[in-house]
């Protein structure tokens, strides 16, 4: 449970961070599908180096307890998206689900996959089964 918790802190710490600097500078002058475009590869090596360093700092027996953490990530993930930042925008989850970019939208979708399944695909490397 910690290995997720831990993952799930750490890549969402970049993502505030990253996150903040698209807001702020990036979207303005590229406009959303583009800032979110650029954020992705960058958010994608976060949690692939989060992953790692959870999953070698808080080893499991069986490959499918790191499956599990990246769930308990996943929901996390979305508690935080959905109540924490939405609240701070003023948004609902349908004015928030309507308003995404049909592109950005898609490769967020995709990229909380991978986040969901990231632990798991590293930690084959660290268990027997």
């Amino acid at each position: 449970m910690l290995r997720g918790v831990v993952y799930f802190c750490l890549v969402f710490g970049v993502g505030f961070i990253l996150g903040t600097i698209r807001v702020l500078w990036v979207v303005p002058h590229l406009g959303v599908r583009t800032a979110e475009l650029i954020e992705a590869p960058l958010m994608l090596a976060a949690t692939y180096l989060a992953a790692r360093y959870a999953t070698r700092r808080f080893r499991a027996s069986r490959r499918v307890e790191y499956l599990y953490s990246g769930l308990l990530a996943l929901i996390l993930l979305l508690i935080m998206e959905f109540s924490v930042v939405l609240g701070l925008q003023g948004l609902s989850i349908r004015e928030y689900l309507a308003g995404r970019d049909p592109v950005a939208g898609a490769v967020y979708v995709v990229m909380l996959i991978v986040f969901a399944l990231m632990p798991w695909l590293i930690g084959k490397e660290l268990t027997t089964d």
